[in-house]
């Protein structure tokens, strides 16, 4: 199909007279749009289609690496406020020692843990991150259990192995690397906010304002805060904390977790380049993402999966094993493609997964073995293989509490989680307000998931030219995005000059909702006025009226992470459509003016701060909204990480210095004052 410029395929039409409602589709037909198919949840297939060369393939790793950063409130990166790191009740085992730890990730919240460390040996040590996943460092298979476990060959012991998170850390000291198993919000001694709040949440939290809220809120959510982004925070400070022992070689660190641990550890590997080596355990799929709120947070796996992002660790050396879960499709699905990435570093062999489908989800015995064998030779330990991981008596309660009564345990609650989202907002707010242009620019890139797309990616078709009562026409077609699956219904009604001076006029109820005095006076000034539906109004929808909310996928759990974390919003979803109808204008116009009113307002202010040169005037009417004031993550202009980046303001400071006329009054319609702006703005007043 060949590509046109939106206002030049209509100067090529005849004018047919034909009556009717301003429709491009037949009423009851919907744009085929990808769209309007059911939404993806943490439960689809993610397949990782790798660039064809390392230059292509570094720069979608760019890109996904910044949405990991943005979706776990890592951009900027917090400040690194000091640990104040507290070590003590060492107790002695054959081989290691085991001590307790405390530090602040951020002031007043602490991470706890347990450090093992060799008996043998001249340090510096490697230094071996161990995320638990979940059941906690204290999960216990039980007397019966495991021996059913040592029945089918996933466990050797009695004692150690009914505590496998503990054996692989105690088998790793033996093996000379000192190693920090901490614990996940609310499990073992990390108890300031529950287990509940971290792990179990299922309908949604009252209580909340914008001075005061708690996660799961939309104030939350709209922030950025959220338990994964709270929980790889702390995997970073443990890092650091870690980094900093004096017996750790900090040139030698290397991270391994299975289940919910194996989640930190991909992303850990994504944000942080301080690992040399990995082994991300039983979460590399590209099934299953992780089915925890622990695991999901909005914008993180739109267009992406675990695959890629364990991809991201590329060429540093990472390992791991399909089992009979929902990585057990990994030796065709996965496995390739990162073989395949890490071929463009000539490092195919730095990648390994091992078929392990005969056990169900672990990380036994079998597996940690392949993890101990892999982590001997890239921390350059010089053991002899095979290693075998040998048996130890379990700890004791007494032995495995950080808290005792000379390390009283913190507070925590629902005051306290409430103070500590203030807290992170204040820290966040300074940063944000020193960000470079640029900087805030593509963290705004990140939240709406498009920039402007280049003229050629865009198709148009007019479907029909019809003939008003007035005497006027107007074009009505689409402008498609085929890359995405995107189909936009337009109306251009031609200025009777058919100057180049074009606007795209969006307003909340759709095409049909631009006034028509105000319209036909842009178009007496000589502009060419395109009026588009934009996703979920006028043509998308069956019947009258547009999407009232955003659609939730079908889980029983109110968090916004399992919706938009693998879905854009309403709101970023109807940017898209003006980027796109935008990019269909831009060659043949002299200027294109992007009017905002009823409603669209903000979506228009958000396209053009991400439009560039494209918009050369920019009129809206906002209705003095702020993200801010939203209190349902379900309202159609909801965007997670907006009151982060600093709602509206911070939006039309990005648009500059397009000619800008803003109006905030919610009432009367501020159309004829936008008009006239307009006119003057391209020389017609």
């Amino acid at each position: 199909m060949k590509r046109f410029c939106l206002l030049f395929l209509v100067l090529l039409l005849g004018v047919l007279p034909l009556a009717g409602e301003l429709r491009v589709f037949p009423e009851g037909q919907l744009p085929k749009d990808r769209r309007l198919q059911p939404l993806k949840d943490l439960n689809g297939h993610f397949p990782f289609a790798v660039p064809n060369t390392l230059k292509a393939w570094e720069t979608r790793a760019a890109e996904v690496r910044q949405r990991v950063r943005v979706a776990t409130g890592m951009w900027p990166m917090p400040e690194r406020t000091p640990l104040n790191a507290v070590i003590h009740g060492k107790v002695e085992r054959e081989g290691f020692t085991v001590e307790k730890v405390y530090f602040e990730s951020v002031p007043g919240f602490y991470v706890t843990g347990l450090l093992f460390r060799p008996t043998e040996g001249a340090g510096p040590f490697p230094g071996v991150l161990s995320p638990h996943g979940h059941g906690g460092r204290l999960q216990d298979h039980g007397p019966e259990k495991i021996r059913d476990y040592i029945a089918d060959g996933a466990e050797r012991f009695e004692s150690s192995g009914r505590f496998p998170k503990v054996a692989r850390c105690a088998q790793l000291a033996r093996m000379g690397c000192v190693t920090f198993l901490y614990d996940m919000i609310g499990y073992a001694d990390n108890q300031q906010l529950s287990l509940h709040i971290g792990h179990r949440i299922v309908e949604a939290r009252a209580g909340n304002t914008s001075e005061s809220w708690g996660l799961y809120s939309a104030q939350a959510e709209s922030r950025l805060q959220r338990v994964l982004g709270l929980q790889m925070w702390n995997s970073v400070r443990a890092l650091d904390f870690l980094e900093g022992l004096p017996d750790v070689d900090s040139e030698r660190l290397a991270v391994t977790g299975g289940s919910g641990g194996g989640t930190q550890t991909i992303l850990l590997g994504a944000l942080d380049e301080r690992p040399v080596t990995a082994f991300p355990q039983g979460m590399v799929s590209t099934a299953m993402q992780g089915g925890c709120t622990c695991e999901n947070t909005s914008l993180l796996r739109i267009g992406t999966g675990n695959v890629e992002l364990a991809a991201l660790f590329a060429p540093r050396p990472q390992a791991m094993t399909a089992a009979n879960d929902w990585t057990k499709a990994m030796m065709t699905d996965g496995y390739p493609e990162l073989q395949k990435v890490y071929q463009f570093y000539n490092a195919k062999d730095a990648v390994d997964c091992t078929d392990h489908t005969r056990f169900p989800h672990n990380y036994n015995y079998v597996s940690r073995a392949l993890m101990y064998g892999w982590f001997n030779k890239h921390l350059k330990l010089g053991l002899e293989e095979p290693i075998v991981e040998a048996d130890f008596p379990m700890l004791t309660a007494e032995e495995h509490a950080v808290w005792d009564a000379d390390h009283p345990k913190p507070e925590g609650g629902e005051a306290f989680e409430k103070g500590l989202m203030r807290q992170l907002a204040a820290s966040s707010d300074n940063q944000v307000a020193a960000m470079l242009t640029d900087d805030l620019r593509a963290a705004w890139t990140t939240l709406i998931g498009r920039s402007l797309p280049k003229h050629a990616e865009i198709e148009t078709d007019s479907y029909r030219v019809e003939a008003l009562d007035d005497g006027r026409s107007v074009s009505l077609g689409v402008v498609r995005s085929n890359a995405h699956g995107e189909e936009i219904p337009v109306a251009v009604h031609l200025s009777e000059g058919r100057r180049r001076h074009l606007a795209l006029w969006v307003h909340g109820e759709g095409k049909a909702g631009v006034d028509d005095g105000a319209r036909n006076a842009l178009l007496d000034g000589g502009v060419t006025v395109v009026t588009p539906d934009l996703f979920g109004q006028g043509e998308f929808v069956q019947g009258e009226g547009a999407f009232s909310r955003n659609r939730n996928v079908e889980n029983k759990r109110a968090f916004a992470g399992y919706t938009y974390g693998y879905n854009d919003t309403l709101f970023a979803q109807r940017v898209h459509d003006v980027l796109t109808v935008l990019a269909s204008m831009t060659e043949e116009a002299d200027s294109i003016t992007l009017i905002g009113s009823g409603g669209a307002g903000p979506v228009a202010a958000v396209a053009a701060a991400l439009a560039g040169d494209a918009v050369s005037n920019l009129a809206l009417d906002t209705g003095n909204f702020r993200f801010a004031k939203l209190t349902d993550y379900r309202d159609v202009n909801f965007l997670p990480g907006a009151v982060k980046y600093g709602d509206l303001p911070a939006v039309l400071n990005l648009c500059s210095p397009k000619a800008t006329f803003v109006r905030t009054a919610k009432k009367p319609s501020g159309d004829e004052a936008i008009v006239d702006w307009v006119k003057w703005a391209v020389g017609q007043g």
